[in-house]
């Protein structure tokens, strides 16, 4: 071996083959953030090792950063993690926690603080911070004078309650006497570009402020690049190229649904993932789209555009790079100025008139019905970042390995004589092929597991697409031998165009695996019945359950189905456990935080 190539394999050269293949195999299946404090532990474990005489390698200080992340779908929890290896790698002391397992009693004992949240529904708190959330807004929340801290919320301007628990979290702390490193951020759904900015802003206010804390000088750990062991890792920035196996219609040929199971491969990936996780896609819009909006703006395709730090033709960008199926206020906005369209720049000043608007038409709808100028530097200028679709996975590796599958509903209607699809349900369903490639990532969700001890029983409620997570649960219990019962509330249009899976509920009702399930057909009667009437027929039976230490799922629908799930479940705790309103939301409460009733809703 020569002396040049010696040095250039230098990090495997310390290593044997039989060491680095057991590295190799060690860490592939972890995610970015075990990545990370593997990398630390490791650092760790080499400082110990060295002589006393050796220059310490971290920070010198007794002072800690904690942060605090509230998460639904994930995006906080990866901006989180991604934040504590940037705070480590700059020589701080960092704990990262979910919210759900944080100690409120600890807030009056911590001297700096990150917060890190997303906003879920109507301005809610994700199920994991609404504890904190609620006890900072009560009268136990301690003073906290000696606290500093930012706020960085994840949100999306399209709806009313942006980033509110953001705000909320932000502004009670300063009520309490607080003091603010850094003014809080909102972001909307293209949010790299401002979490970039904050953190570096809010890391470098932090050094100085620990450093003197600690009495000590804060310095960066050397030898464990952080960058590089996050970017040989699949995410949601560094997606894995994954083969479509498959995308069948599930739905009837008469169905008032479109739903498609789709199955992808993950060989030579390494990808885990756990049943309760969701699968990102990447996806590219319809050419059909591109080239009508093009068309009605009359620009042309080939003309280049600044994307970010690139520069790209027009077409190209907004095939791959810009959202073009959900419409946003930016854009209306915008686009009216741009424009001098008085029609638009009114509508744009409602904004309940505006979301109600834009919930029913996309980029191009827009452009047609209010028809102006723009060049093709101001189109792109207008247009935010395509983002990734989230859907909640189908399987259990224990029973598909190397698969993923998906439940994925078609999103397709006519406007004006035009059929519009949805970004990524097009593209799956019909745009994509078998044997063609998807990018893909898995985003945990650590608030939607099933429980450790597999002799619990689970309640499963999920209409629609939302049986996609049950189907893995049920996969995984059977491959555990799970001897928990298992209950499931199942709805949609019709028994016989839309019962999805049918034949595998049925076996394993037959092979007793599923103990009950309650089924609601809306259409098939003149009365339409739902899960949650199927909820409230059985709730002497529920409330059995969940008094025998049941843990009670929802997935589907947030706007109405959970709430209406949500309302009955309230009801049935009222009315068989003999307690009164007040009392019935304690004991959800309770379940909530033993992590006894999850909810994984959109």
């Amino acid at each position: 071996m020569s002396s040049s190539n010696s040095q250039a394999h230098l990090p495997v050269s310390l290593l044997s083959d039989a060491q680095w293949s057991a590295l190799h195999q060690a860490i592939a299946p972890l995610s970015g953030a075990q990545l990370t404090w593997v990398s630390g532990y490791l650092a760790g474990l080499a400082q110990a090792q060295q002589p006393l005489a050796a220059p310490a390698a971290q920070a010198v200080t007794s002072a800690k950063l904690t942060i605090l992340y509230g998460s639904q779908t994930g995006n906080a929890k990866g901006v989180a993690s991604e934040y504590k290896a940037m705070a480590e790698a700059a020589g701080l002391t960092v704990e990262l926690l979910n919210m759900a397992d944080y100690k409120s009693k600890r807030l009056k004992d911590e001297t700096h603080l990150v917060i890190v949240v997303s906003t879920h529904g109507e301005g809610e708190a994700p199920d994991d911070a609404a504890e904190l959330h609620e006890f900072l807004a009560s009268k136990k929340a301690p003073k906290l004078p000696q606290l500093k801290y930012a706020v960085l919320g994840l949100g999306d301007s399209s709806y009313e309650f942006f980033c509110q628990t953001a705000k909320d979290f932000d502004q009670r702390l300063a009520a309490l006497g607080a003091s603010r490193l850094a003014e809080r951020v909102d972001c909307d759904v293209d949010y790299d570009a401002d979490v970039s900015s904050w953190t570096n802003r809010v890391t470098e206010l932090l050094k100085e402020e620990l450093a003197s804390a600690g009495q000590g000088q804060v310095v960066a750990m050397p030898g464990v690049n952080l960058a590089v062991a996050q970017a040989s890792h699949y995410s949601k920035k560094n997606p894995f190229a994954a083969e479509l196996l498959a995308a069948q219609k599930i739905t009837g040929r008469d169905s008032v649904k479109d739903i498609r199971h789709i199955e992808i491969s993950l060989e030579d990936s390494g990808l885990q993932y756990q049943p309760g996780d969701a699968l990102g896609v990447w996806f590219t819009n319809d050419p059909a789209l591109v080239d009508e909006l093009l068309g009605l703006l009359e620009l042309n395709g080939d003309a280049e555009v600044s994307v970010g730090d690139e520069r790209l033709p027009l077409r190209k960008a907004l095939l791959e790079k810009f959202e073009l199926t959900q419409s946003y206020p930016s854009f209306a906005k915008g686009y009216a100025e741009l424009t001098h369209n008085a029609q638009l720049l009114q509508l744009s000043e409602d904004k309940g008139a505006l979301r109600d608007y834009l919930a029913s038409h996309q980029i191009v709808d827009i452009v047609k019905a209010y028809p102006g100028k723009v060049s093709e530097e101001q189109l792109a200028s207008l247009l935010r970042a395509m983002t990734p679709r989230l859907y909640s996975i189908a399987s259990s590796q224990s029973e598909v390995e190397d698969e993923v599958h998906l439940t994925v509903a078609l999103v397709e209607y006519q406007k004006d004589g035009q059929l519009r699809q949805g970004g990524a349900s097009g593209f799956l369903a019909g745009r994509v092929e078998e044997g063609q490639q998807v990018r893909i990532f898995v985003e945990s969700n650590d608030n939607f597991k099933l429980p450790a001890d597999t002799n619990t029983p689970v309640i499963m409620v999920g209409p629609g697409t939302g049986i996609a997570p049950f189907r893995a649960f049920m996969q995984e219990r059977e491959a555990q031998e799970a001897q928990g019962n298992n209950w499931l509330f199942f709805g949609n249009p019709n028994f016989t165009q839309d019962f999805l899976y049918q034949v595998e509920w049925q076996r394993w009702v037959k092979e007793g695996l599923l103990n009950k399930i309650s089924l609601a057909f809306s259409r098939d009667q003149a009365d339409k019945i739902y899960v949650q009437h199927r909820l409230l027929e059985q709730g002497k039976e529920v409330f059995e359950w969940l008094q025998q230490g049941a843990h009670f799922y929802v997935c589907g629908d947030a706007n109405h189905m959970a709430k209406d799930v949500h309302n009955a479940l309230l009801t049935i705790i009222s009315e068989h456990g003999g307690k009164t309103a007040e009392q019935a939301e304690e004991y959800l409460n309770d379940l909530r935080k033993s992590k006894r009733y999850q909810r994984d809703v959109y």
